[in-house]
């Protein structure tokens, strides 16, 4: 029996499986469906979900009660809906920035890879001065769009742009969810961010529950452990049994002192 469509965009992460695809190219793939077609869409086939590790953001999320959560991947009519669901990495982000404003108050924020827009509306609701979503799939700006929406919260700039290896731009933030589950873009994330960092002094923070590909980077050696969370049930359950995720500071200088101590 062919796999539910979404086996098949987790069996896509957890297998380290790269889209095939640019933000340009899936930007030509949807530019014929209008902004409000998009929403009606989502809105259509999806579900507002607490049940995470921030019930105080609401998001449209795909659930098993939905119905493309089941159909076969070829029915649904876009790429691959890696937005329509909350990562662990996401959910550990988010937490940290609404339980630490400090880290976020007054000061600028890329969220890369940014999906259904968690942790760019946690960063919104303590504070940030600007924020910007990034994420190639243009129908993660629908889904952004309507979770602010949700959320109270006005719209913000979103970029479907693959930022990845281009111009570094001047954030005081980044953060990332989920996004070491291939080696080659892992390697892409790591020299990128390095330069980000060396280039404006940026401030680097990764969540991810503990994928095999981030676990065994070298940038592990350049990372410290800022939080750790246990995953709802409802998470572990769609995510393989993965019982917590993380969020790491990216401190190069931190770990070259601790080795010299």
């Amino acid at each position: 029996m062919p796999r539910p469509l979404c086996s098949d965009v987790m069996l896509a992460l957890c297998r380290s499986m790269l889209r095939p695809h640019t933000g340009r190219a899936l930007f030509c793939a949807v530019q014929h469906s209008s902004a409000t077609y998009l929403q009606s869409f989502i809105l259509h086939n999806t579900e507002v979900v607490t049940d995470h590790l921030t019930p105080e953001i609401r998001l449209h999320l795909l659930t098993p009660r939905c119905k493309y959560w089941h159909l076969r991947p070829e029915h649904w009519p876009y790429a691959e809906p890696y937005w329509a669901i909350y990562w662990p990495g996401g959910q550990a982000l988010a937490r940290y920035l609404l339980d630490n404003p400090d880290v976020v108050r007054r000061r600028s924020l890329l969220d890369l890879g940014s999906g259904c827009g968690a942790v760019s509306i946690a960063a919104k609701m303590k504070g940030a001065s600007r924020v910007v979503a990034n994420d190639i799939d243009p129908v993660a700006g629908a889904a952004l769009s309507l979770n602010c929406q949700l959320n109270g919260i006005e719209d913000f700039p979103f970029n479907p742009e693959n930022m990845i290896g281009g111009e570094t731009g001047c954030w005081d933030l980044i953060v990332l969810g989920d996004m070491f589950y291939d080696e080659e873009l892992s390697h892409s994330l790591h020299h990128w961010l390095r330069r980000c960092m060396e280039q404006h002094g940026t401030v680097v923070l990764i969540g991810d529950p503990g994928r095999g590909h981030f676990l065994g980077h070298p940038i592990q050696k350049q990372l410290r452990k800022v939080a750790e969370y246990s995953l709802t049930d409802s998470t572990k359950q769609e995510n393989y049994g993965l019982s917590t995720s993380a969020v790491w500071k990216y401190e190069p200088e931190w770990h070259d002192l601790h080795t010299i101590m």
